[in-house]
């Protein structure tokens, strides 16, 4: 199974920021610090290209402090960006967006010249409540659950200073498997488009070695990191509902509340501060999945291609 969510509205989105980028000097785009490259919207990238940019590495908190270090290097090294990490709930560090996009656009400021930033991310990374941090006030509306926002608004954080908010959107295509699993894993896609359990296994898959330790404090097996590396992610998960009593009637285990109890744990922060991919590994499989597109792509040329010569006729 692959994840993929794009519904109407986000489709609206697209073309609406395409629009207003004519007119923005900075572009902030929020990333889950425990998702850095697979929350990345390549769409965003694209529609935005040759703008300034700010790469917020948000819910920090969540994330494993080497790997999201590890992601602010990465970001801070391309031209023409810079990148930081922040809790949206914390108010200081949140008013250093306002300083990191005038060192982005230094030309801008003053009420002639007033600052335009657009602001974006995927479904639930954290911008509503971001914004109510920066404007001390409720100005946009904040809840765990993707795509709450519907239409764009326009923001005064100081006289000189717009910020464009835009609903939450993903992309038509998702084509690296990774990243659909870990969106749907953060909570960025609709409940109706994955099934839990399968997500909960990729995301068990991807814990299991780096963060053993983690799965092991959390749900007390008993077992050694280095234990719970080798086990099959199905019997990770058969373990949870043992423990939790994630039970159906005649002791048959309850896989699918097993699953909805991973999830939870892991984005409430309950499993610890997890990242669930470096720079070099998210690299490789994209590059790996650009190879199987092309590769689909000559295919469907190759059969297109064979069709229409079959439908030639030689003239008599």
């Amino acid at each position: 199974m692959s994840v993929q969510w794009f519904p109407g509205h986000m489709h609206a989105t697209r073309q609406a920021i395409a629009e207003r980028i004519k007119a923005i000097d900075v572009i902030i785009e929020m990333l889950d610090a425990r998702l850095p490259g697979s929350s990345a919207n390549p769409m965003l990238a694209q529609i935005t290209r040759g703008k300034p940019t700010l790469k917020v590495l948000n819910k920090q908190d969540l994330a494993d402090p080497v790997r999201t270090q590890a992601w602010l290097d990465h970001y801070n090294s391309r031209s023409g960006t810079l990148a930081m990490g922040l809790d949206a709930g914390m108010a200081g560090p949140a008013r250093a967006l306002i300083k990191a996009c005038h060192e982005l656009a230094p030309h801008r400021g003053g009420m002639v010249k007033p600052m335009r930033v657009l602001i974006g991310g995927i479904p639930n990374v954290g911008k509503s409540t971001l914004i109510n941090t920066l404007v001390g006030k409720r100005a946009t509306k904040a809840a765990d659950e993707a795509g709450v926002t519907k239409q764009e608004q326009r923001i005064v954080l100081a006289d000189d200073f717009y910020l464009y908010d835009t609903p939450g959107v993903l992309w038509p295509k998702i084509i690296v498997p990774q990243s659909g699993y870990y969106l749907a894993a953060s909570g960025a896609v609709g409940r109706n488009a994955y099934d839990e359990e399968e997500v909960a296994l990729e995301l068990l898959k991807a814990l299991q070695g780096p963060y053993g330790a983690l799965l092991e404090a959390r749900y007390q097996w008993g077992w050694t990191p280095q234990a719970i590396a080798g086990m099959k992610d199905e019997e990770l998960l058969a373990a949870i509902a043992r423990k939790r009593g994630a039970l159906l009637p005649g002791g048959r285990l309850n896989r699918q509340k097993a699953a909805e109890i991973v999830l939870t744990d892991f984005r409430t922060g309950a499993l610890g501060r997890i990242t669930l991919e470096t720079p070099q590994e998210y690299e490789q499989w994209l590059q790996t999945a650009l190879r199987v597109e092309a590769e689909r792509a000559a295919q469907r040329k190759a059969k297109q291609d064979a069709g229409r010569g079959g439908g030639r006729r030689d003239a008599p």
